[in-house]
């Protein structure tokens, strides 16, 4: 019996401990990008991003390859190209478009746009891939679009270009969460064999795009900045640590339940929102803050809803003397990664 409660203290332990690192390497690597765009002066997110996938790659292949903590998911060569290959291209658009909203908007609105990408997970698969879902889903949804709106219309540094980068990730999170149940099927990736596989294509794709559209651009920034070479040193340490939050994903993900992760990556945009705040000072308004804690609280109830159905198996009695009534075709349908949808 004693043993049993250490364990389950041990256990409970760990789980903090997982969330706690998580957060950290999130919210630095948040406030870092944001630093590097606005301290630095460094406006340049496809570089930003492609020395995040450069250190990623490197980052994967020494866990997998040389320390060997995590083995390696074996794909065939044919299904890197016509699998993998698609993905990464969906991945690198969701980096790159996540950097450029931190270009030009504060780090609480675009946290707090990020958290529509549950709303934009459904319609996508009500929409294109005709999925049908139960109206506790649909319901669910209506605070994190009320709150989004209202943070939108009340943001003191609204920015028309960051505004739609934010939301165009959403899309491409979406996009690549839903992708992945189909074009990754028979393959149980976790999120280190992920990286080693797609950060590598990432790179190809974002390199010649990021030398010829900013490559001129760094060597003016590197001619001008008066310690260009202890910035350097900050952009790749946000690379390095891009690759942590990866590994402390791995981490948590195997520490928690679907529920707790919900709960912690909801807290964990509100952590992001405070500490950039604290640091860079962008005003916010009473109402948007409102308008971010309502999408919060909306998350949070969405991920608690999805979970609840997914625990509930066509067929079986709500309660020991009520039998269940049988479903229709519009009733619960499997969502995606119950619990990893958007927090990569």
């Amino acid at each position: 019996m004693e043993e049993g409660s250490l364990w389950h203290q041990w256990s409970m332990f760990r789980s903090l401990l997982s969330i706690l690192q998580w957060w950290g390497f999130n919210v630095t690597v948040i406030i870092m990008n944001k630093w590097i765009f606005q301290k630095l002066d460094f406006k340049f997110p496809l570089s930003v991003s492609c020395v995040h996938f450069i250190c990623s790659s490197f980052g994967a292949y020494i866990v997998i390859k040389v320390l060997k903590l995590k083995p390696l998911i074996v794909v065939d060569p044919e299904d890197r190209w016509r699998r993998i290959f698609p993905m990464s291209f969906v991945f690198c658009i969701n980096i790159v478009l996540g950097n450029i909203s931190l270009r030009y908007i504060p780090v609480s609105f675009m946290q707090t746009i990020k958290s529509f990408t549950p709303a934009t997970t459904v319609v996508l698969q009500w929409l294109v891939w005709r999925k049908y879902f139960e109206w506790r889903i649909w319901a669910s949804l209506v605070p994190i679009v009320g709150g989004i709106l209202l943070t939108s219309i009340t943001e003191l540094s609204f920015n028309v270009f960051g505004f739609c980068a934010a939301l165009f990730g959403c899309l491409a999170t979406s996009t690549k969460t839903i992708l992945a149940e189909s074009l990754l099927h028979g393959y149980k990736f976790d999120s280190i064999n992920t990286v080693y596989y797609m950060a590598p294509f990432a790179t190809m794709i974002l390199g010649l795009p990021a030398f010829l559209l900013e490559g001129n651009g760094i060597l003016d920034w590197f001619e001008a900045h008066p310690s260009p070479w202890s910035a350097l040193i900050i952009i790749f340490s946000s690379g390095v640590l891009a690759f942590c939050l990866n590994f402390s994903i791995f981490y948590v993900i195997h520490s928690t339940t679907a529920v707790t992760f919900n709960v912690a990556g909801n807290l964990k945009v509100a952590v992001a929102v405070l500490v950039s705040w604290m640091i860079f000072q962008n005003p916010i308004s009473p109402m948007n803050a409102v308008g971010c804690g309502i999408t919060l609280v909306g998350c949070t109830f969405y991920g608690y809803v999805r979970h609840m159905l997914s625990q509930q198996q066509p067929g079986t009695p709500r309660t020991p003397r009520t039998p269940r009534t049988p479903r229709n075709k519009t009733e619960l349908i499997p969502l995606v990664n119950d619990k990893l949808e958007s927090k990569v």
